[in-house]
């Protein structure tokens, strides 16, 4: 139930390549998911009802899109059929005979399971993984491998409705990263303390025989693996680290650095993807991989030859000169990190950011104020109208008006539209070869990228 979410269409995927017979339910059905779940063989019923539980399956999946009112959940609840959540199911029928290799944290999550699993691969460990963006290396999300590892993005979001608990308590966490911890998720999370509550459950299911790689620089990750009953192995730029970034160097064509374990130079690495939080990403695969015996030889070539993600500073294409970029940042430190990546990387070309507010917390005033910092590193920024929010109330919402009123008041060149296609025609008047145009959004944001670039020769 729920078959077309990002997740939930991979484990179904999952399943059937293990041999299941798998059907599926949701309410929108469209690419890229609907084509991917027909290729493999897997019937999608359109809309939720309790005839899509005829006949009766041995086992429902549940995602957590799917409310306790929904009436094919109620139906499930009448007929008396087993359901487990999409994280329960994952873990005991792939985790459970592998080492679990879990990727936490409010930033970098995605970026980092890819680069981890495709660096697994590059050494010829056959991982499966489970991860919430397109690994490049591989052209989908997961992988069944025939190694003994398994990587899982480890999302703290809830499992489901009838179970409100994150989702990175049900991976078997063998070793876990914990790149950062912010408030975030504003729709089921109070505050930071309740992040940091979900975090240390997180951190005391660890097994002593495992390992957690922490983000030395941040204080809040140190303060939650305090008292774990693991090994802790922290990295970061902080002298107290265990593994520690140097000498970093942000081109066109890279990111280079230098690593120190302990006090002595691990080695000199370079990566494809621009920026400091990107390197540290780097840096806890690195101490990962070394615990588990790759050598240093073997971490610097995949690092050179990795692809990317799909959506994280991935370059859409190049018209006219002007360069158009997608990412998924949102939240307002990984709205910064990103721009500032990317202003180091492409210097004195202008870069103008397109944001698109469209998650549960962006939607709310909750980062209202701490948005208009995040991008000092644009040359330009354009604001599309936020999605209301019909379940908050009016002053709760975020305004993107006020945002861009914000940012002109900061010295910042900003514009608000209160759609796409308006953007598209103000961009397709504006830019100038040369320019980066970076879209921001967790969403399609109406197909912007493909009809920018297919706009930009009609000048």
């Amino acid at each position: 139930m729920g078959v077309c979410g990002t997740g939930m269409g991979s484990l179904a995927g999952m399943l059937k390549a293990s041999g299941y017979l798998v059907t599926g339910s949701d309410q929108q059905v469209y690419p890229p998911m609907s084509d991917f779940l027909a290729d493999q063989g897997i019937e999608v019923r359109i809309g939720y009802r309790g005839e899509n539980l005829e006949p009766h399956p041995d086992l429902v999946v549940v995602g957590n899109v799917v409310t306790r009112a929904n009436p094919e959940a109620q139906a499930l609840a009448v007929l008396g059929i087993p359901y487990l959540s999409f994280p329960q199911v994952l873990s005991h029928c792939f985790l459970a005979a592998k080492t679990s290799l879990v990727v936490a944290g409010t930033h970098g999550k995605t970026t980092t399971s890819s680069l981890l699993a495709t660096l697994l691969h590059d050494a010829g460990l056959a991982p499966s993984f489970m991860i919430g963006g397109l690994v490049q290396a591989f052209g989908r999300n997961f992988n069944l491998g025939a190694g003994g590892h398994f990587v899982v993005e480890g999302d703290e979001y809830d499992t489901a409705f009838f179970d409100k608990g994150p989702k990175f308590l049900h991976y078997r966490p063998h070793v876990a990263i914990i790149t950062s911890i912010e408030f975030d998720h504003a729709d089921i999370y109070a505050d930071l303390e309740a992040v940091k509550r979900s975090f240390r459950r997180l951190v005391a299911i660890m097994p002593p025989e495992g390992c957690l790689v922490a983000c030395f620089d941040d204080p809040v990750v140190r303060e939650v693996v305090a008292g774990a009953p693991c090994p802790v192995l922290f990295y970061g730029e902080g002298a107290g680290a265990d593994w520690r970034l140097a000498d970093l160097k942000v081109t066109p064509a890279g990111t280079t650095f230098t690593v120190f374990k302990g006090d002595e130079v691990f080695g000199s690495f370079q990566g494809v993807m621009p920026g400091r939080h990107n390197a540290l990403n780097s840096l806890a695969v690195i101490a990962v991989l070394h615990r588990l015996g790759v050598g240093q030889e073997v971490i610097a070539r995949g690092l050179r030859g990795f692809a990317g993600v799909k959506r994280r500073q991935e370059v859409r294409g190049t018209v006219g000169g002007v360069t158009v970029i997608d990412d998924f940042a949102h939240h307002p430190t990984a709205v910064r990190e990103t721009l500032a990546a990317l202003k180091g990387a492409y210097g004195s070309r202008r870069l103008i950011t397109v944001f698109e507010p469209r998650t549960n917390s962006s939607r709310r005033r909750v980062f209202q104020d701490a948005y208009v910092a995040a991008f000092d590193a644009a040359d330009e920024v354009v604001v599309k109208e936020a999605p209301p929010l019909a379940n908050v109330a009016a002053e709760e919402r975020f305004s993107s008006r006020q945002l861009v009123e914000d940012l002109g008041r900061r010295g910042r060149d900003a514009r608000y539209y209160g759609d796409t296609g308006e953007i598209i025609a103000y961009l397709v008047g504006h830019v100038r070869p040369g320019d980066v145009v970076a879209i921001l959004s967790n969403g399609g944001f109406d197909n912007i990228h493909i009809r920018l670039l297919d706009a930009l020769p009609r000048r």
